[in-house]
């Protein structure tokens, strides 16, 4: 049974008058007859008395009234919902986070006008490494990780990077580097050399190995190669470590106000290669749904930059 003869049933039954709704139809009235007939042939009954002034609905036409109005409703409001979920309005959205990434302002700023913008979509959230970040997307346990540099590759995921910022040296207050310094000026900038004889702390290589890979590299062409105190999981770690006078470590500039009243942010001088901290985008690289797609697009709009994949 085909839905337009269910839509020109229900408008007969209005309008209770055949020509008043073929005129409402935009169709001639006897074509209207017709369908209607086929239709009352297809239902093994007669749907409507008809009479000189119009028509009445029968008993059966009726109920079949109400069934008609269910049906259509219940269509419109699918393709409605279909059509929302088409475009991403509604639907779900796993986002997984790092805490070094979600400590940029960025992050917290990107998701909360992605909720503003799409309040049909349910967003869950969910913390964890870089690592863990990157199998869950891989296995779909979530959609997007946010994350810092990439850890690993595989052939189903792409990484989106939004933006690189500098990395900063964190020191403990009153340490030898600090001495002269009264903190009036700003934060002192320290040669990578200087740091040959320090204890470092650093998150471990399979949570950040591009950042981790980085700074051995930077240490090595100044000369010396780091002696790790501590690897720990979370960049929060290093600083409370650093903090607790355990030894010194390397953080993304938008942690330097953990533990401010424990720690002396410093820039790093003569680091080759330069040491950035990026934040990254890890999803799947097949279908994508719209939930996704949109927060993508969001996040390059508030990143201001090109999201670069792969």
């Amino acid at each position: 049974m085909e839905l337009r003869l269910l839509r020109y049933f229900v408008m007969v039954a209005e309008e209770r008058h055949f020509t008043r709704a073929a005129a409402r139809l935009n169709m001639q009235q006897p074509p209207l007859s017709q369908q209607i007939r086929a239709l009352e042939e297809e239902l093994g009954f007669d749907l409507f008395k008809r009479h000189p002034k119009g028509v009445d609905l029968t008993a059966g036409g009726l109920v079949f009234l109400q069934e008609a109005q269910d049906i259509l409703a219940r269509v419109k409001e699918g393709s409605l919902k279909a059509s929302r979920a088409a475009h991403g309005i509604e639907g779900q959205l796993g986002i997984g986070f790092t805490s070094s990434a979600a400590a940029h302002p960025l992050i917290p700023r990107i998701i909360r006008a992605y909720r503003e913008r799409y309040p049909g979509v349910a967003v869950s959230l969910k913390e964890g490494s870089a690592q863990k970040l990157t199998e869950l997307t891989v296995d779909g346990g979530v959609d997007v990780g946010i994350l810092r540099a990439p850890v690993s590759r595989h052939q189903s995921i792409e990484f989106h990077r939004l933006l690189n910022e500098e990395m900063l040296l964190t020191l403990p207050v009153g340490h030898h580097l600090l001495a002269g310094h009264d903190g009036s000026a700003g934060a002192p900038s320290i040669s990578l050399g200087d740091l040959q004889a320090e204890q470092f702390i650093l998150v471990r290589r399979p949570g950040a190995p591009g950042m981790y890979a980085n700074l051995i590299k930077a240490c090595q062409n100044a000369g010396f190669d780091p002696k790790i105190a501590f690897e720990v999981e979370r960049m929060l770690t290093n600083v409370s470590l650093v903090a607790a006078g355990a030894g010194i470590s390397i953080v993304p500039a938008s942690m330097k106000d953990v533990h401010k009243e424990s720690v002396v942010y410093c820039r790093i001088a003569n680091a080759r290669p330069r040491l950035h901290a990026p934040i990254t985008l890890v999803c799947r690289s097949f279908n994508q749904l719209p939930p996704l797609q949109n927060f993508i697009s969001l996040s390059r709009e508030l990143s201001g930059r090109r999201i670069l994949g792969g």
